[in-house]
């Protein structure tokens, strides 16, 4: 954006972006910026939409229920019983069900006016939510085959050569337990953080054109902002499909994780 001691020059979107500053309860354990406000929000709006929701649920339904059994649903039968199965998609649908909304509602700050920052654009919450994915498909690998025939399974396939284990078994070790919930954390990180500073680019870029260049400085040029606000509301729904995108492939990935452990076969 212009900075008016620089003379009106523009200044792209840039990683401070991702660490404002603290708003609430400064020089406190309980310190808060905004970005950690948003994830609060985000949590507190999808309890209250859950509770009210499901709290009169009817046989003829509102329309209110309709959407709410809709997305539901859609979660249930697209992502976690077609992962898992019936039998073990009803023992896993609680936490990822939880991941899925919680995911998309904090990806869907990133285009909500005055938020303008996903929740899941520091790598903190991505973290956390890929390290219980981990936790949940090792538990539900060791509960079913039990700690040693479970982990033998995975770095020992059946059916390979013994020698070629050398081989195998440090990239299984690797891939499984590894590389799993690293390439599921950058994977909703990186998308969140390139989505958020294309839109600022498009937008900061904007507001340079028409405020500073037009209107201030009283040139043509400024014009330009008419296609960098276009290019911002293309970007804008773009960002909205890769919100779903992204929530759907980490709950789909993590449930795809937990049907590899149970099976009997690596």
């Amino acid at each position: 954006m212009a900075d008016p001691d620089d003379g009106g020059g523009f200044h792209g979107p840039s990683l401070a972006e991702f660490f404002p500053e603290i708003v609430l309860f400064e020089g406190t354990p309980f310190a808060l910026n905004r970005i950690m406000l948003i994830r609060l929000l985000v949590a507190t709006v999808l309890i209250v939409w859950l509770v009210v929701a499901t709290r009169r649920m009817r046989v003829i339904p509102t329309r209110g229920q309709v959407v709410t059994e809709f997305l539901l649903g859609f979660v249930r039968d697209n992502i976690i019983i077609q992962a898992l199965g019936e039998k073990d998609g009803r023992r896993f649908m609680v936490p990822l069900m939880t991941m899925f909304f919680l995911i998309l509602g904090l990806n869907l700050t990133g285009i909500v006016p005055f938020l303008n920052i996903a929740g899941t654009s520091v790598i903190g919450t991505p973290l956390v939510l890929s390290l219980v994915a981990y936790v949940i498909f090792i538990y539900a690998g060791i509960r079913k085959h039990g700690g040693l025939k479970y982990f033998k399974s995975q770095l020992f396939p059946p059916g390979v050569p013994w020698p070629l284990y050398v081989l195998m078994t440090p990239i299984e070790l690797l891939s499984i337990f590894i590389l799993r919930p690293v390439t599921l954390t950058l994977r909703l990180l990186m998308n969140m953080v390139a989505g958020h500073l294309l839109l600022v680019l498009c937008f900061a870029a904007t507001h340079f054109f028409f405020v500073t260049v037009l209107f201030a400085d009283g040139n043509l040029l400024g014009l330009l902002g008419i296609g960098t606000l276009a290019f911002g509301a293309i970007f804008t729904l773009f960002e909205l499909l890769v919100a779903v995108l992204q929530a759907y492939v980490f709950t789909f990935l993590a449930a795809v994780y937990i049907q590899l452990s149970l099976s009997d076969e690596h």
